[in-house]
């Protein structure tokens, strides 16, 4: 049976041929050691995951893995979990746990009074688990214009921000695709997003860039990272096309993406969320070190 260190070696090796003249390749990034399993990383990123990519590991298992490839957060987990990820030191860089899911969101003032409540039910949690972060949804659209969905976002938002603000967390909308993944989802360019962080008015309600879903919908993802940085308050990573490994298989150079987001002063947490195509723990150390610039 291959050991995933062997696995790593023939990942590396196997795109190794594809380097481009004059710029290192992702497999050259990877190469520079032998093993990022308990190699000592950079320090730029702050390394997270999400578990639902991995779904046939346990999370007692997950979590050791993650520790030994220097991940320190596992994400999108609820109050169930939280206790596991205390047990092995990790924590949850973007929990959840509220809500109503992707398609009913804020967006919808019919579902405010039920939003709201959930969020105000697991503030106190978060608080007392040491979290800061929890991430919501816009809803789609039903044939609602782009203003008068962020409106109403704002509306049920704006009516959360003073318990958030009180408890120390700030709610994380999520940019998703339209396009392919979750056709008819509202908050689905990063100027939308911006405009609501701008009609709510708090610094308690920021942006996850899912950089996958905005290089399907609006691409010029560096460009875009710059200029509207200061609205983000995560990153999740993957393969375009396809959501697989961010190796040399894909369109993005990663690389380059982290480097920039660096440059804006960024200091939270880049998430993998990548579908692995091959040996999950072997590919999700491999794309952490491709994310882990000097």
């Amino acid at each position: 049976m291959p050991t995933r260190r062997n696995a790593l070696k023939n990942i590396a090796a196997g795109t190794a041929a594809g380097a481009a003249a004059g710029m290192m390749s992702i497999s050259e990034v990877f190469a520079k050691t032998e093993s990022v399993l308990g190699a000592k990383l950079n320090g730029k990123i702050n390394h997270s995951v999400c578990k639902w990519c991995y779904g046939k590991i346990p999370l007692d298992t997950f979590a050791q893995e993650c520790k030994k490839i220097g991940i320190t957060s596992i994400e999108l987990l609820g109050p169930e979990d939280w206790p596991t990820l205390k047990k092995y030191g990790l924590t949850c860089a973007l929990p959840n746990g509220a809500g109503m899911g992707i398609e009913k969101g804020f967006n919808d003032l019919a579902l405010h009074d039920e939003l709201v409540k959930s969020y105000e039910d697991i503030f106190p949690k978060l608080k007392e688990a040491g979290y800061k972060t929890v991430i919501c949804f816009s809803g789609n659209r039903r044939g609602m214009s782009d203003y008068d969905g962020m409106r109403n976002c704002a509306v049920g938002l704006r009516r959360l921000m003073p318990s958030a603000e009180k408890h120390g967390i700030t709610m994380i909308m999520e940019l998703l695709n339209s396009k392919v993944n979750h056709r008819d989802y509202m908050c689905d360019h990063t100027a939308w997003g911006a405009g609501l962080c701008e009609m709510v008015g708090s610094e308690n309600f920021k942006l996850l860039y899912d950089i996958y879903h905005m290089s399907i919908m609006e691409g010029d993802v560096i460009a875009t990272i710059k200029q509207y940085h200061k609205y983000i308050g995560h990153y999740h990573t993957g393969g375009v096309p396809g959501r697989n490994e961010i190796d040399e298989g894909q369109e993005l150079y990663y690389p380059a993406i982290m480097k920039a987001i660096v440059e804006t002063g960024f200091n939270g947490f880049v998430a993998q969320e990548f579908i692995p195509k091959r040996e999950p723990l072997a590919s999700l150390a491999q794309c952490v070190k491709i994310c882990d610039i000097a």
